[in-house]
């Protein structure tokens, strides 16, 4: 089955599955009782009941652009072919970073990433990596060794991460040029050839000046089940509303991911990771605000990269927990104008609000309102898109590995399912977690099964 035929099938079954899920939902049923519910509920209960309605409606702008993104571009295309050769592509730079608590899995993963941009015919690359602890990669070749010494501070005051990003971008660290290409990668990344062949079209198109694209997290050995299965949503994410907004708008207007993110040195030196403490939680997603505060350009890069969930459910919360705080930090920027937040705060405040509109799962049936169809076809609309996620998720995760077994494929679909109620109140708990917990803390999940630490 060819590309273009899975292409059709998935949005044909995506369409059926949200007007199904609407009538499963009793959007087309009409009243068999009429409600009025000022006298049933009295005006402080109908407001309440109503209210908690209208907050469903903040995540609307992110479904639709996940619908738009999984229907308008093809996400089965399973090989990226190079535009030009890769002698003649500009200098790229991988750039790891790193508190070097896990030399073993860092030393590991440069040798796989090396042997892999070999592989897609590479020559003009080489690899930082960036580390708080010293690491001794000085035998490695193609290999720049980076240690943030512990009395770096930047003029911002910026922490953690965007801290260690701001010291390369130093005059007397920086080794670049201008129009040289920095890949932005986690310790746990891992290349494939089609994301660095997307990465190589993408630098010598040289139109944007930032670049973004898909993680998958189900490679190798999957060492938390149930993690990895909550995050097939965030594959689908990255496949419809990622890809929407930097295909189609080139800007990111909901933010993005901190990792496989592709930068022209002389635009990353301009937006800068020196945004104070308020840039340096989420500063992945504050970047990108400031960049496109900045008018620059984004696009959409082919191919995907590997990582793997966290370990243990606690690991999964607390990176949940930062998330949600780093984000609230970027959307509650002074420094950040209202126009290019706009979209990321509908999103941050949706998931904010997660533990009130989740619910209605019990407070709909015990006190239901007059049916009106456009709103709850829109209600039904958001439940089954974000249910299809989870679906669309596993299988783009899981089919290359299982594509000759469609039984075990369907068997984690299943799984997705049933791992939807945990992840919900994960979600929840990470929301009441990060409101009312400490705000300037930078949570590092598990990389290993057994940390060495130096």
């Amino acid at each position: 089955m060819n590309c273009e035929t899975k292409h059709a099938l998935h949005c044909a079954a995506l369409l059926i599955w949200i007007a199904f899920f609407a009538y499963l939902c009793g959007a087309f049923t009409p009243e068999t009782v009429p409600i009025t519910p000022i006298q049933t509920y009295g005006y402080i209960g109908t407001v309440i009941l109503y209210s908690l309605r209208f907050l469903s409606l903040l995540v609307l702008p992110q479904c639709l652009c996940n619908l738009l993104g999984l229907t308008l571009f093809n996400a089965f295309r399973e090989k990226v072919h190079l535009k030009a050769a890769p002698l003649l592509a500009p200098f790229v730079c991988f750039r790891v970073v790193t508190k070097g608590l896990y030399p073993r899995l860092v030393k590991e993963n440069l040798v796989l990433n090396m042997e892999a941009c070999r592989k897609a015919g590479m020559e003009n690359f080489m690899f930082e990596v960036v580390t708080d602890n010293r690491l001794d990669l000085t035998t490695m070749s193609r290999v720049r060794e980076i240690v943030v010494p512990s009395t770096y501070e930047t003029k911002s005051g910026a922490r953690f991460k965007a801290r260690a990003l701001q010291y390369c971008l130093e005059e007397e660290v920086n080794r670049l040029q201008d129009t040289d290409w920095i890949v932005h990668l986690d310790e746990e990344t891992l290349l494939t050839t089609n994301s660095i062949c997307g990465i190589l079209n993408f630098c010598e198109d040289g139109t944007h000046q930032f670049g973004q694209g898909v993680i998958t997290y189900a490679n190798g050995e999957i060492v938390n089940w149930l993690t990895t299965l909550s995050d097939s949503f965030r594959v689908a994410d990255d496949m419809g509303k990622l890809r929407l907004q930097l295909k189609m708008f080139h800007k990111p207007l909901f933010g993005w991911k901190g990792s496989f993110v592709v930068t022209q040195l002389a635009a990353e030196k301009k937006v800068s990771f020196d945004h104070g403490p308020e840039g340096s939680i989420a500063e992945d997603c504050y970047f990108s605000m400031v960049a496109m505060k900045h008018g620059y350009s984004f696009d959409f890069i082919e191919g995907e990269m590997l990582e793997k969930s966290p370990f243990t459910m606690w690991d999964f919360l607390q990176q949940r927990k930062r998330w949600l705080q780093g984000l609230l930090l970027t959307v509650h920027s002074p420094k950040i104008d209202a126009a290019h937040k706009m979209l990321l705060a509908l999103s941050v405040y949706a998931w904010t609000t997660m533990p009130v509109t989740s619910l209605q799962l019990f407070l709909c049936p015990l006190f239901p309102l007059p049916k009106f169809l456009p709103f709850d076809a829109t209600i039904s609309f958001i439940g089954a898109i974000n249910l299809y996620m989870y679906l669309f998720g596993v299988v783009k995760s899981f089919s290359h590995r299982y594509r000759k077994n469609v039984w075990r494929l369907l068997l984690y679909t299943l799984g997705a399912m049933i791992a939807i109620p945990f992840n919900i109140i994960i979600e929840n708990v990470a929301v009441l977690v990060g409101l009312w917990g400490d705000k300037k803390t930078f949570f590092i999940v598990q990389k290993e099964r057994e940390p060495m630490i130096v």
